[in-house]
């Protein structure tokens, strides 16, 4: 796979997880604690943030190099 065609690929998958995790953030109130429901969402919402910041790095890094 070239560059050209991996930095298409991640910023497709970039603008899919940053949708999710918008639709994500309107229900978000934090942690609840003694709230199963409420830390399973955080979780998610986490996990979500640290895959959009993992595919803007790895984007930043394609669209630098010579």
């Amino acid at each position: 796979m070239s560059d050209v065609d991996k930095l298409k690929n991640l910023k497709e998958k970039l603008a899919y997880y940053e949708r999710k995790l918008v639709f994500k953030m309107k229900r978000y109130r934090g942690v609840i604690h003694e709230s199963a429901a409420s830390e399973m969402k955080h979780q998610e919402v986490m996990v979500l943030r640290a895959m959009v910041a993992d595919l803007q790095k790895e984007i930043t890094m394609l669209e630098n190099t010579p």
